[in-house]
């Protein structure tokens, strides 16, 4: 079918849905016209599974990275790329592209993933263009003659040699000699007027992605697992997807997010991980800490706000991030002392270096009734907030539910006193929490200077 004719025929599908005659529209089709349809990805595919036209910079890409989490339909948008270049269909190619190379973690994977998976390049073919593949020798071959070579990223020096076209990548994030794998590749992608290679992966916090991300001839498509719902079994929606939502294992599989962690930064997110819990029936003390921003509007660091109990096994207990962005004092105060009343807390705990005694004032504008005790800081953040990171160590704060922010913070809190640059808010506000009910103790108001 000439490209034309299935452009007129994709738009009459579309209207026909538009329109509510979808019935007698598809009774109306030939089994040809039927059979195109089934297989034409653009008609089937969301916006993020197709290739975008240009670079940022307006120049032609040469990496596609689609960062997507479990399920969300990355392997299907590579094999369809894939099987469009090898049959030079367009919009993706003008022309067949002859040599492509499939690279993943193993040759098994690529087997079993990228080839003969449920959206491996065999499945998503009609029959008069599905490839033959021949495993012994490695090799998918098109009935046009345009053939894919498979290999395998334990073996870069497999890559020295042979020449493409363009090369798909699954699974980068996973690979064990990534970077020397990549070079390897790059060199042979030499074939044809613009090669390309497109890069299927679950994103990890690995210097490879970030170079990618950084380059202008790169262009990115992000999908979290969610948005192939319509696609995945109601119990793993249900079971999987509901117990990780949130966490940094969810948001890095599901969500496709790229989490990092500074090199010197005195919380992991596999520490952070290894305490999350729930929270016990009965609190010994609850406290609201406050961390005012030192200026209001929209230029003004966030107030943090942090919400922490101390349990009858003399554990602390994350149980909320109420932190507020660029807030009036009123603003900030209205949602400190709120925190205070949905979690039944003892008092209100507000640091005053910046503010002095005017923090306090604030809260008892809004609320007059909310206890306030203030805290002063003679030492640095950094110097403040190891003895709590020691705390996570010995398993002594649980975290009970994901906070997102929090502890990309925490993850990102360097020797500096910042985390990406910024004022750690939201930590420090944990800090004097925690600092608090495990390593002091409040009996009347006063400040206390650490």
């Amino acid at each position: 079918m000439r490209h034309a004719s299935a452009k007129a025929l994709r738009n009459a599908l579309l209207d026909s849905v538009n329109t509510g005659t979808l019935d007698e529209f598809l009774l109306g089709l030939t089994c040809e016209e039927l059979q195109f349809i089934f297989h034409d990805w653009q008609i089937w595919a969301r916006d993020d599974q197709l290739p975008p036209d240009k670079a940022a910079n307006g120049k032609p890409w040469t990496t596609w990275l689609i960062l997507g989490g479990r399920g969300a339909g990355k392997t299907r948008a590579g094999a369809e790329w894939v099987r469009a270049l090898a049959l030079g269909k367009q919009p993706f190619a003008h022309e067949p592209i002859g040599r492509i190379a499939l690279i993943g973690e193993t040759l098994a994977d690529v087997r079993s993933v990228m080839i003969e998976g449920v959206s491996g390049l065999l499945a998503i073919h009609p029959d008069n263009e599905r490839p033959d593949f021949t495993s012994s020798k490695r090799q998918l071959v098109w009935p046009n003659g345009a053939v894919a070579q498979i290999y395998s990223a334990d073996d870069p020096e497999s890559l020295r040699g042979p020449q493409f076209g363009a090369a798909w990548c699954d699974e980068l994030g996973k690979w064990r000699y990534a970077d020397a794998c990549w070079d390897m590749l790059q060199f042979g992608l030499r074939l044809g007027i613009q090669p390309r290679q497109v890069v299927t992966t679950t994103p990890r916090p690995i210097a490879i992605l970030r170079n990618l991300l950084e380059d202008p001839s790169t262009v990115v498509s992000r999908a979290a697992t969610q948005a192939n719902a319509p696609n995945l079994a109601p119990a793993f929606l249900d079971t999987i997807v509901a117990r990780y939502r949130n966490t940094w294992l969810g948001r890095q599989e599901l969500n496709a997010e790229i989490l990092e962690n500074s090199d010197d930064a005195l919380w992991t997110r596999g520490l952070i991980e290894r305490h999350r819990g729930d929270a016990p029936s009965e609190f010994a003390r609850i406290v609201v800490t406050v961390d005012p921003p030192v200026t209001s509007g929209q230029e003004a660091d966030a107030c943090g706000i942090v919400v922490v109990g101390l349990g009858q096994d003399e554990r602390a207990y994350v149980l909320d991030d109420a932190t507020v962005e660029a807030a009036r004092p009123t603003h900030w105060a209205r949602a400190a002392t709120a925190a205070y009343h949905d979690h039944k807390a003892d008092c209100l705990l507000a640091e005053v270096n910046q503010g002095g005694e005017l923090i306090a004032c604030v809260i008892r504008q809004v609320d007059p009734t909310v206890p306030v005790n203030t805290v002063r800081a003679t030492r640095g953040k950094w110097l403040r907030a190891e003895p709590v990171a020691a705390l996570y160590e010995q398993g002594r704060v649980v975290h009970c539910g994901a906070f997102p922010k929090l502890e990309d913070q925490m993850c990102n809190f360097e020797r500096t006193g910042f985390s990406r640059g910024k004022s750690p808010d939201r930590v420090d506000a944990l800090v004097w929490a925690v600092t608090e009910l495990l390593l002091r103790r409040i009996s009347t108001p006063r400040v206390h200077s650490i």
